[in-house]
């Protein structure tokens, strides 16, 4: 594929950005996919490093599992690695009112509403980041790991993702790949709580057929899964206090102060869970706004809702299935979703594979 190609898609989709947003990252589009090269090749390299084979062999594993048995589109997304000699960073902007927990969303042709804007230059993330924020906007910048083209493009590994361990480069490819099997137009918070849900139970299922149920792989990936659904129970907490506060009577300045305490006791329950080696991040012991808690809500959002559909029959893709027709159905995803266990008196009685035992 040329890159001349590349230029006219990306240009079509981004037309409503600004001019500059749009060359770069056109140009970079092109660059990761003009310097993609086949795994099997790369993989036939006599001087290639043990650990990224292993690494390059679990990603064709992972994304044949994908497609034959959790029924994703895979197209020819991961089949490749680029090897560009800078590898570009992402740049993620996240922005909300300093009083309300709506995100700020920007308009893309074909996706919708999204509530976050990627950039490949750090300079123009921050630039819109003040221009927002003299608006009154809170606002916050993280990097990304991964990105999805939704299938656009056969998307390629990019080589940071080989110095992961093997259960998060696992989970990375199913979530991007489930964002090319499903995407409900305007629903950011959704499509990624969705995928991340996807992400961590179908690399369980994948280590459990790989290594066996009692593999300490299989129960890194089990433990990691536990700990996100403790984590999207802490966020939602703090959401809760902080929509009621905003939800008050209150002067706009009295929310501003007493937000802060809120803020506070977050922190101090999200250290509680993530212990002594992550209570320095950012988000253990930072300045806190409504956008860096978005962050954690855009991922983490009813993850204890699609993990009881999913329980019911322990079939992943019967579960997906009947949460993406059922958030297709409402105007509302997570309602949705609710409903599948609301009206399930005894609760819902998925379709199963005849190995959905196995696969659980």
């Amino acid at each position: 594929m040329g890159p001349s190609w590349v230029w006219l898609v990306w240009l079509s989709l981004l037309s409503a950005c600004s001019p500059v947003y749009v060359l770069r990252v056109g140009y970079e589009e092109a660059r990761i996919l003009w310097h993609r090269r086949p795994i099997s090749d790369i993989l036939r390299r006599p001087d290639l490093d043990p650990a990224a084979r292993d690494k390059l062999r679990l990603v064709l594993r992972v994304r044949a599992f994908a497609e034959r048995e959790l029924g994703f589109r895979v197209g020819g997304s991961y089949a490749s690695l680029t090897e560009v000699s800078r590898p570009p960073i992402i740049h993620v902007l996240t922005a909300a009112p300093q009083t309300s927990l709506e995100p700020y969303t920007w308009w893309f042709p074909i996706v919708g509403r999204v509530a976050y804007k990627g950039y490949f230059n750090q300079a123009l993330a921050r630039a819109e980041a003040r221009r927002l924020e003299a608006r009154g906007y809170d606002t916050a910048i993280r990097t990304a790991s991964a990105f999805s083209t939704l299938g656009w493009f056969d998307d390629p590994l990019l080589p940071h993702l080989l110095d992961y361990d093997a259960e998060t480069l696992a989970n990375v490819i199913f979530h991007e790949l489930f964002h090319s099997t499903f995407y409900l137009t305007g629903h950011t918070a959704f499509n990624e709580s969705l995928a991340n849900f996807a992400g961590h139970r179908a690399a369980i299922i994948f280590f459990r057929r790989e290594y066996g149920q009692h593999d300490d792989v299989t129960r890194r990936a089990e433990a990691r899964w536990r700990r996100e659904l403790e984590l999207s129970a802490c966020v939602a907490r703090a959401a809760a206090r902080l929509e009621a506060l905003y939800a008050s009577a209150l002067a706009e300045a009295d929310k501003l102060s007493r937000r802060e305490g809120l803020f506070a006791q977050f922190q101090a329950e999200y250290r509680a869970l993530v212990g002594p080696e992550r209570a320095r991040t950012s988000l253990a012991s930072g300045k806190l706004n409504n956008a860096v808690l978005l962050n954690q809500l855009v991922y983490m959002r009813e993850l204890e809702v699609f993990e009881r559909v999913y329980q019911n029959g322990k079939d992943l893709p019967a579960a997906l299935a009947a949460m993406t027709e059922a958030a297709e159905r409402s105007d509302e995803p997570f309602g949705g979703v609710r409903a599948l266990l609301e009206l399930a008196r005894p609760p819902v009685s998925l379709p199963s594979r005849p190995d959905a035992a196995v696969a659980g």
